[in-house]
């Protein structure tokens, strides 16, 4: 159980299988594009306020569609990372022009810079490739029955593994699922 604070996130809305669909890569190399590039113009300003960029997270649903005929390609998503407190509208406007400045990205217009609370959640992580999360999702799921809860709002992954650089059995994902009391 958390109980997750609001923080301002870079994020960009998109939908089908994240597998397979270009949307969703393109999403990603401009979340971090952005990211990076705030981090550098912090650096430069003020080099004591270095920082990490963090890792990926997505919101992930299927509008109106009962959980018995689920397809990846129906998915609706949200690809987001979390900034720093310090991080302002107009830095983030600053770093989506220099990237602009350097890179194609037809993407690039998309993203939006938000604050989002998720509240109250429970949580667990999982250990390998992401095609095998249902047995855990579902100890997830059993864990808020069990203990008087419904789940509300939307399924909720963070990355904290790059798949380029991790074998997929050692791939580690925090699964959060926001939550109320009965």
């Amino acid at each position: 159980m958390v109980d997750v604070p609001p923080m301002n996130f870079l994020m960009l809305d998109g939908r089908g299988d994240p597998n397979t669909a270009p949307e969703f890569k393109a999403a990603i190399e401009v979340l971090y594009s952005v990211s990076y590039a705030l981090k550098v113009m912090v650096k430069k300003r003020t080099p004591e306020r270095d920082y990490v960029v963090m890792p990926l997270e997505g919101l992930w649903w299927f509008e109106g569609k009962p959980r018995s005929i689920l397809r990846k390609g129906e998915m609706s998503w949200t690809a987001m990372i979390v900034q720093p407190e310090f991080i302002t509208g107009d830095m983030v406007a600053q770093a989506l022009e220099e990237v602009a400045r350097k890179k194609d990205l037809p993407a690039l217009p998309k993203p939006r810079f938000e604050r989002f609370h998720e509240g109250l959640a429970a949580q667990i992580l999982h250990i390998g490739p992401y095609s095998v999360e249902g047995p855990t999702i579902e100890r997830l799921h059993s864990f808020i029955e069990e203990h008087g809860y419904e789940m509300r709002g939307k399924h909720h992954e963070i990355y904290l593994s790059d798949p380029r650089r991790v074998a997929p059995e050692k791939l580690k994902t925090v699964i959060r699922q926001p939550i109320k009391l009965l």
